[in-house]
């Protein structure tokens, strides 16, 4: 034991020699919970990717911690604080006397409100979920950018130490890891350029760096992201899609196949369109995440917990996602079409997290387009004029434009619209068939009274139909409409199953359905 580690046991001891004080461990710091308090110590330790052997390193790395952090939960993390000793030989914690150690001193909260507890508790709801993705979207918007060159040359190898971390597991088939570690070679050649080119436009920036679900706390309601790394800016130095990928890979992971389609979508509508022409390193970083979670559940099982089950059960589950998400299924494009009032944009999104790849479909909704095409915000409402033909041919274009880059990437489409006019629905077969895609065009009927009590109840929704809207509508001259007609005038859940038969009846193919682990 070298001197500063002789030097931290003292002062662990002290810490812990008061009532109601707990010591959590882990490979790198110490945390001493008390009461609302936590103070965090870094450990006098050295491993390749992080290095607090001597007290300077510990201070900075404590100074990193709280500048990293406290922008990202100010809630949580207060300042670095001295631990010092005293002349008469005692030790404490901001005190006068000579700094000895340094600590995080940090608000504690509520470990059941992380949201790995919470999605182990049931489904996430929409609104916490579209919260979570606006707190990822803010700092990423804020992080400074960074050279990509550096990130792109290191993804070979991640690939590589998670394939080496695997293996020293020594709990999976040897062919298996490395059959995803060859894969995953061959995604990132496939991908390399695209990667680069993300790097050189901005989308590789200073980021959280471990945004998996322990990492995400409830606090007054809203998610607040923390912990983010701050002992080796290089891992957190990465592009902007992987950071999310952690997020998206873990909801999966913990059964919320809708929640991180909700996050996916929230994400795109609120960062750069160019995000949508990079689609297609979704599945490679989602599967480089899931085998380094696996890694950390292996890690996790040395005595006493050698044998643990729910341990070595929750590194497979990591691992098995991992090896799924390496291979992204062909994508699809489903068109939901009906009056206003049908329940359109509700089944959209029901739909989507059931659509391959995973986390599901991009959802593009006609009335969302619309606003964004004249700069307003979704619920500012547009008027009439903004609904002319013209404005109208013009949304439907923008839907065309947009669902195209997407399946150019290998994803899935959802395009939410009326769809009142036969060449509208026939751009969308077009579509298809440029894309060499499967095409599921669903039209909801539902009769007026109907849509127009659920126009009355809408709140806060980013469309402008009124009840009179409705009734105009009821004299439209649809035509061959050319889809399944599906009836809407039931509940959400009927209208989901009613358009699941109608697509198993075969004339619009397969729609690829969900097992209990999300999106297949």
């Amino acid at each position: 034991m070298t001197d500063e580690m002789a030097t931290q046991e003292r002062i662990f001891r002290t810490l812990t020699d008061h009532p109601g004080v707990t010591q959590i461990n882990t490979h790198g710091a110490a945390v001493f919970l008390d009461g609302m308090r936590a103070l965090k110590i870094k450990r006098a330790v050295k491993f390749p990717f992080l290095d607090y052997s001597t007290l300077e390193k510990r201070k900075a790395a404590c100074e990193e911690e709280i500048r990293i952090n406290q922008p990202l939960a100010p809630q949580i993390y207060h300042r670095v604080v001295a631990i010092t000793e005293e002349p008469d030989g005692s030790v404490q914690v901001g005190g006068p006397g000579r700094p000895i150690e340094y600590a995080v001193d940090m608000s504690r909260f509520d470990e059941n409100r992380t949201l790995d507890h919470l999605a182990k508790a049931g489904p996430l709801d929409a609104k916490l979920a579209s919260a979570a993705a606006d707190a990822i979207v803010a700092p990423h918007k804020a992080a400074v950018h960074a050279d990509g060159k550096a990130w792109v040359s290191s993804i070979p190898a991640l690939i590589d130490g998670n394939s080496h971390g695997l293996r020293a597991g020594g709990r999976f088939n040897a062919d298996e890891i490395d059959k995803l570690g060859k894969v995953s070679h061959e995604a990132f050649l496939r991908l390399r350029s695209l990667i680069a080119e993300r790097g050189r436009r901005g989308f590789v920036r200073r980021c959280h760096g471990d945004l998996h679900l322990a990492n995400i706390v409830l606090l007054d309601d809203r998610p607040v992201l923390f912990d983010a790394i701050e002992f080796d800016a290089r891992m957190a130095t990465v592009d902007v899609l992987y950071d999310l990928a952690f997020t998206l890979m873990d909801l999966l992971h913990h059964n919320q196949p809708s929640a991180a389609n909700i996050v996916l979508n929230r994400y795109l509508a609120a960062t750069s369109a160019d995000n949508l022409d990079a689609l297609s390193i979704l599945p490679l970083f989602m599967s480089i995440r899931a085998a380094i979670r696996a890694q950390v559940a292996l890690a996790r099982l040395k005595p006493p917990h050698s044998d643990d089950p729910s341990i070595l059960d929750e590194a497979r589950r990591y691992f098995d996602l991992a090896r799924t998400l390496i291979h992204p299924a062909t994508p699809r494009l489903i068109a939901v079409g009906g009056l206003s009032g049908t329940g359109k944009t509700v089944l959209a999104q029901a739909l989507a997290p059931l659509v391959a790849p995973p986390p599901g479909a991009v959802v593009l909704r006609s009335d969302i387009v619309r606003k964004q095409m004249f700069g307003v915000e979704d619920t500012h409402r547009l008027p009439p004029s903004a609904y002319t033909p013209e404005h109208t041919a013009r949304v439907y274009d923008r839907l065309i434009q947009l669902a195209r880059r997407v399946l150019a990437q290998g994803h899935s489409a959802v395009i939410d619209g009326v769809f009142a006019r036969e060449d509208e629905r026939d751009a969308i077969a077009a579509l298809a068939r440029e894309r060499y895609v499967p095409l599921n065009g669903l039209f909801l009927v539902a009769d007026l009274k109907t849509r127009q009590i659920r126009i009355g109840s809408r709140r806060g929704d980013a469309s402008d139909a009124t009840q009179e809207v409705a009734a105009l509508q009821e004299h439209y001259n649809i035509g061959h409409v050319g889809w399944a007609t599906v009836d809407a005038s039931g509940t959400q859940e009927q209208t989901l199953q009613n358009c699941r038969h109608a697509i198993a009846e075969g004339k619009q193919g397969n729609l690829i359905g969900a097992g209990k682990d999300g999106a297949t």
